[in-house]
């Protein structure tokens, strides 16, 4: 009976339905090859080893499985396999190099800041007679912009500006944005201010370009600058997302003007995202209100939006202000639980919580775990444990701890000349003067907590005259 109704003759609408099953199988089964092929790109770190094993008797690569991968890893930010395939694509003979693919080539350079390549990449694109287009500067703005080399960068920009091709809101966004990290700031405000105020410019402010003002007001310290440019941003009709008010809230120290900030997210009718709440929870963990910003954590899980790894070191970090010992330990304990794994930040955050609380035994075990666990000690997680051992004025150990990160080939900052200094001074004014002179022999400029510092040791007028002096 089975065989009878498999070789029974089907009508056409069952043969259509047998075909886009068919078809269905065939894309899936190509689709697990793509995913596959994706998975060994990522594990390898290279692209090319794997598009190679894919060629079977020299064939050449479908067009759309080469232009899938590229897209997925632009979208990835994996700029270095997006430039390591187009360069690949550019010996092989099967493939037709085209405008887009050498816009694309520059764009990936400038991503990872390499100008070098870039330029190398635009002098191929010339000799290859393609004309350069307003993509092409951008990226050439971008590569000389991460790479630090703002005159170059403005010098393009400008020459668009004045003989073309006139640049769009994604060339003003990526030259603002590279002076704003730059700290170029009055540089990024001329070119915004140019355009806000210009009725004649084809372009005009939008909302990440407002977004990244106002990010960059809250760099150079100006609150109510920031506050004026969202006032602007609502009354020029700029729509007004999470970001707009995640980029104020940076502006914020104060806990109490973060939440009026984070209720009126709330009220416009967004959704708070976790960077919304990591910044609330900031702002209570900096005015030592652990509690408060424990129940904003809680919020957040309640509201369904999962904690990344900032977000939970934010938190530690708010228990170790307190010097809640046993609040940061169970936030860490929570964090290997919810399979987030503690970084160096955790650690080093975690170590700082017993430091505050002068608990120098668990320090010490925390030390030696972190060490187990194949987590290397940075500067500021030898820094945290010397502090530890200068407020019990355990001086050996604090100097055991000093000589063992240098002999790891981590040169001393500033905080840790300061607490050096310190530590000694009470002692003995003679050593702080030592310690004071190292740091600034290490190119380590003194704070004013150095200074301060420096100046409450002396005792005798002689000794205050050197701390003037020096």
């Amino acid at each position: 009976v089975v065989c009878l109704a498999v070789s029974a003759p089907r009508n056409a609408n069952e043969r259509e339905k047998s075909s886009d099953s068919g078809s269905e199988i065939i894309d899936e089964a190509v689709q697990r090859k793509w995913r596959k092929m994706m998975r060994e790109i990522e594990g390898s770190g290279s692209a090319i080893p794997v598009l190679r094993s894919l060629r079977t008797k020299r064939q050449p690569l479908p067009k759309n499985l080469v232009l899938g991968t590229i897209v997925r890893f632009k979208q990835l930010k994996e700029w270095k396999i997006v430039s390591e395939i187009i360069e690949w694509l550019r010996c092989q003979h099967w493939w037709i190099f085209s405008e887009m693919d050498f816009n694309m080539l520059i764009s990936a350079y400038g991503k990872q800041g390499d100008f070098e390549k870039a330029e190398g990449a635009l002098r191929s694109m010339k000799r290859s007679k393609f004309p350069m287009n307003v993509v092409t500067y951008t990226a050439l703005i971008e590569a000389y912009g991460k790479a630090g080399h703002y005159k170059k960068a403005e010098s393009i920009f400008r020459r668009m500006q004045l003989s073309g091709p006139e640049p769009t809101i994604l060339t003003y966004q990526t030259m603002i944005k590279m002076l704003v990290e730059g700290g170029k700031f009055e540089e990024a405000e001329t070119i915004f201010r140019g355009i806000l105020d210009d009725e004649k410019s084809t372009v005009k402010p939008d909302q990440k370009m407002f977004q990244m003002m106002i990010y960059m007001y809250k760099k150079a310290g100006k609150r109510d600058q920031a506050r004026q440019l969202y006032g602007q941003m609502v009354a020029n009709g700029i729509p007004l997302s999470t970001v707009t008010f995640n980029s104020l809230m940076t502006c914020e120290t104060d806990f109490k003007e973060a939440s009026r900030i984070f209720d009126q997210l709330q009220r416009a009718g967004f959704r708070p995202d976790v960077v919304s709440y990591t910044l609330l929870i900031n702002a209570y963990g900096k005015a030592r209100r652990e509690e408060d910003a424990q129940e904003v954590f809680n919020e957040m899980v309640d509201a369904g939006v999962r904690p990344t790894r900032k977000a939970y070191n934010v938190l530690l970090d708010a228990y170790a202000n307190s010097a809640s010992v046993e609040g940061a330990a169970a936030v860490f304990k929570r964090m290997t639980r919810d399979k987030c794994r503690p970084d160096l930040c955790s650690y080093t955050t975690l170590l700082s919580a017993y430091v505050n609380a002068s608990d120098m035994q668990g320090a010490e075990k925390l030390f030696v775990r972190l060490k187990r666990d194949g987590i290397v000690p940075s500067v500021v997680t030898y820094g945290t444990l010397m502090k530890g051992y200068a407020k019990v004025d355990d001086l050996e150990r604090m100097m055991k701890t000093y000589e063992e990160m240098r002999l790891q080939g981590i040169q001393a900052n500033q905080t840790i000349f300061t607490t050096l200094m310190d530590a000694h001074g009470k002692r003995d004014f003679g050593s702080a003067v030592i310690w004071f002179k190292e740091m600034v022999a290490a190119g380590c400029k003194p704070d004013e907590k150095a200074k301060n510092i420096l100046q409450s040791l002396p005792t005798t007028a002689e000794e205050k005259q050197e701390a003037s002096e020096l």
